[in-house]
């Protein structure tokens, strides 16, 4: 089932792993705020690490299974109170990849959303956008969410009140729309929607080189490609207050990932939600690199969503 997608009768369910430290628990009032909103079921994994070691963030690092679980299960009890559902999970045989094995237990159980604090250790980047994070969502997994602590390493708060979608104008379903949807209703925020077109300057690929050969030509076609992005979102907009969400959008000219972040911190949102891979034509928003460079530069929580999910497209 896509993410925030299932029938009503099933409930969403998330997947938090932990590794013992006091900044990868800064995640939980996020999964306590959303599995409310969202009457979500969570899994809290621990997986024990082979040459594990002995501290972890300046801590004590997790790794027997008896100490694991226990605390796992104290963890729960901090989210049992508010009525979600938690499970727990120790993953006891030892692990040499940690990231690897969280897409296995993330797809074997047909987890839709996984949440995890970006400062975890183990190149959790590296997890996102490497070979392993590409497989996880081409066999399954629906979507991460990455949360930023606070410099002091305490928990932010997960209160959303506007919420930008980054979109390419080129899918027929655009992924991420249907689940920044369903989270300004659970949150009633509101939503911006923005598409960026390339200049001339800022093209890259083979389209920057039709560019340099054809300089009029391709203005021509990236002036015919904004216009087409207007219709495309204020399609989208339609789309949003027909389902009761309020939402605005713009076009923009230019490198995406700067106008992205730029109008994150100008709009003052709560979190982005994008696709997690991109799109063919244009370079418009959604190229291959621009998610990774967004995700390492981005100050708010990111949404990523398995890009054709909302499209019928397998999970082979």
């Amino acid at each position: 089932m896509p993410m925030f997608q299932q029938a009503k009768q099933d409930k969403p369910s998330f997947l938090v792993p932990l590794d013992g430290s006091r900044l990868a628990e800064s995640v939980l009032s996020t999964v306590e705020s959303l599995a409310t909103r969202l009457h979500a079921k969570v899994t809290l994994l621990h997986i024990i690490e082979q040459h594990a070691p002995t501290t972890i963030h300046g801590e004590r690092h997790l790794t027997g299974v008896a100490q694991a679980q226990l605390y796992l299960e104290e963890m729960a009890a901090r989210l049992r109170p508010s009525g979600i559902p938690v499970e727990t999970h120790v993953h006891e045989e030892k692990e040499d990849d940690v990231a690897r094995s969280i897409v296995e237990h993330a797809r074997e159980s047909k987890i839709d959303l996984v949440i995890m604090c970006t400062h975890g250790r183990g190149g959790l980047r590296e997890f996102l956008f490497g070979s392993i994070a590409q497989q996880a969502l081409r066999r399954g997994t629906q979507s991460i969410l990455l949360v930023l602590p606070r410099e002091d390493g305490s928990a932010p708060t997960f209160d959303l009140r506007r919420i930008l979608v980054p979109l390419d104008g080129m899918a027929a379903h655009e992924p991420a729309l249907p689940a920044a949807m369903t989270l300004a209703r659970a949150f009633r925020a509101e939503l911006h929607l923005v598409l960026v077109i390339p200049t001339l300057a800022t093209l890259s690929g083979s389209q920057a080189v039709a560019g340099l050969l054809l300089p009029a030509t391709m203005s021509a076609i990236l002036d015919l490609a904004q216009q087409g992005a207007l219709d495309y979102l204020d399609r989208a907009v339609v789309q949003c207050q027909e389902q009761g969400v309020p939402a605005q959008a713009e076009v923009l000219r230019g490198d995406a990932v700067p106008l992205v972040l730029g109008l994150a911190e100008r709009l003052h949102v709560d979190l982005l939600v994008m696709s997690s891979h991109g799109r063919a034509g244009l370079d418009a928003l959604l190229t291959g690199s621009v998610a990774p460079r967004v995700t390492g530069r981005v100050s708010r929580p990111l949404l990523l969503v398995r890009a054709g999910e909302f499209a019928g497209e397998s999970k082979d």
